[in-house]
């Protein structure tokens, strides 16, 4: 071989070699996060998943839908480092679905696969009424307004009631229903209205610590924990639900349905 050839020959094989060596394959986007569910709030909803276990994470992307449908579109509402997210400025009563993505090197992974969707509702603390059977006027409590009434009123959906020391909470009238959900150390341990378990007497026993479930005469969900029960009154936190007949309260766990086809109609990445 002629030695310009063979020099240009050697040239060109390390030059490849070179560019060979240097070339690195493209880094995968992340796995779509796990394991993602929503707690309801008032005018809010907290969305909570599992930390991606692959290095290299860098944040991720919370959505959140625009059709009242599982299959979007979606849009971001927010980024976050950690694992949990509130959001905010939501409208109670109207049901909403959610979703996360991943954010790493090698992009943005798929949004979350489970199916969460969930319904923001009013909630408040420190609500009492005053026992009926006393004589300093009793009350009852209306959930949709939010406040005390007189016991006698129709708006009323429960009353309480405390003879010789046996505290008792009812519901105004045979078209509501009440059940005891046993003890919490939060509003929070209620999280669906059940379908069955009402109270046959349309009454229970008021507890502090235990929360309540109300089903009104006009098909809302509500729920309420007592703190407090003495001759006088009770005192309660409550949350209640706008829209008709749903029975979202708290936490909605995370369900499958088709989901990943939503993917092609996320928006305003």
């Amino acid at each position: 071989m002629h030695k310009a050839t063979w020099l240009l020959a050697a040239v060109l094989a390390l030059g490849l070699t070179s560019c060979h060596d240097n070339m690195t394959a493209p880094r995968a986007a992340p796995a779509a996060p796990r394991g993602l569910y929503s707690v309801t709030g008032d005018q809010s909803v907290t969305l909570r998943w599992l930390s991606n276990t692959e290095s290299g994470i860098t944040g991720y992307r919370v959505y959140r839908d625009t059709s009242a449908t599982p299959d979007g579109p979606y849009y971001q509402v927010g980024t976050t480092s950690g694992i949990s997210f509130v959001v905010t400025g939501l409208r109670n009563g109207r049901t909403l679905f959610f979703a996360v993505s991943a954010l790493g090197a090698g992009g943005e992974s798929d949004l979350s696969y489970e199916t969460v969707y969930d319904t923001p509702r009013p909630a408040g603390t420190g609500a009492a009424m005053v026992n009926y059977r006393g004589d300093s006027g009793g009350t009852g409590w209306d959930f949709s307004a939010m406040l005390a009434r007189p016991w006698a009123s129709l708006q009323a959906d429960v009353l309480y009631s405390d003879t010789l020391g046996f505290a008792e909470i009812y519901a105004a009238d045979a078209s509501t229903d009440i059940q005891d959900a046993g003890y919490s150390s939060t509003l929070d341990a209620v999280d669906y209205a059940p379908a069955g378990g009402w109270s046959p007497t349309g009454s229970v026993e008021a507890i502090p610590g235990h929360c309540y479930v109300v089903w009104t005469r006009d098909n809302h969900f509500a729920k309420f924990r007592v703190t407090s029960a003495d001759s006088i009154s009770t005192v309660f936190d409550w949350a209640y639900q706008t829209d008709p007949g749903n029975g979202e309260l708290r936490a909605r766990r995370a369900g499958h349905g088709a989901a990943n086809a939503r993917q092609a109609f996320v928006t305003q990445r």
